[in-house]
């Protein structure tokens, strides 16, 4: 039993806080998306773009892939051995239209002792899935 009360307190890989500047809860935080399916999808890009980074790191392909449009989704995903995520820092979230956003983000890890950072300005656009408005990863641009 100590092991889910555990898993519901530990602290959301994606960094959000709450209101008092402490770290969010897993299940409470991105994990109410990866867990819970179409019915409890993101309700904007920037809380779509921390899920995915949760998602990588818990290496939840599927969840990636379910959230990446289907114009620009890889048929497979493989994750790189070893890596060990290390932050994820969210610098802007704009709306560009109705049901289209970008979110600028820095996502940093380790391979291999090798330090990766990861800037980049991603495109999401928001459709209707079973009835419900999901937002999806399109593309994106890698920032200097």
């Amino acid at each position: 039993m100590s092991g889910v009360i555990a898993m519901i307190d530990a602290a959301c890989q994606c960094g959000r806080a709450d209101a008092k500047g402490r770290p969010q809860a897993y299940l409470t935080c991105c994990g109410r998306y990866l867990e819970g399916g179409p019915a409890h999808a993101a309700p904007d890009a920037e809380s779509l773009m921390r899920s995915r980074y949760t998602a990588f790191v818990r290496q939840h392909a599927s969840y990636l892939l379910s959230t990446w449009h289907p114009t620009h989704r890889p048929a497979t995903l493989d994750f790189e051995p070893g890596a060990r995520w290390l932050g994820l820092q969210v610098r802007g979230h704009r709306v560009t239209g109705p049901d289209t956003a970008e979110v600028e983000f820095v996502a940093r890890h380790r391979v291999a002792g090798r330090a990766v950072r990861l800037h980049e300005r991603s495109r999401f656009v928001r459709e209707p899935v079973q009835g419900v408005a999901c937002w999806f990863y399109l593309n994106g641009d890698i920032l200097e």
